[in-house]
């Protein structure tokens, strides 16, 4: 067994810096939309047609299942959930 130390999970998880940094920023941004919509009180229905999405992509979303979505489809849900999204580039700290 391998006791590999990992900075995060997506880090173990994906097989690049830049795909963990990608499921990181799907993950956050699903996190928000996620939370804009259980804090709505709808169903789930009237929420997906908020979000110009199926009820069931929506479920998908309420699940977590980062695999089935692109950050350019998370971020254009957060007009419907009445989101904006701020970027904060920083450097890493030294290895």
């Amino acid at each position: 067994m391998s006791s590999e130390r990992y900075d995060s999970i997506w880090d173990a998880l994906a097989d690049s810096p830049q795909e963990a940094e990608n499921l990181r920023l799907r993950a956050q941004l699903m996190r928000a939309l996620a939370e804009a919509v259980n804090n709505w009180g709808m169903t789930q229905k009237d929420a997906a047609q908020r979000l110009q999405l199926t009820q069931p992509r929506l479920n998908d979303l309420l699940k977590g299942k980062v695999d089935k979505f692109s950050l350019d489809a998370l971020v254009n849900m957060l007009a419907g959930a009445n989101l904006k999204i701020e970027v904060e580039v920083t450097a890493r700290a030294a290895a």
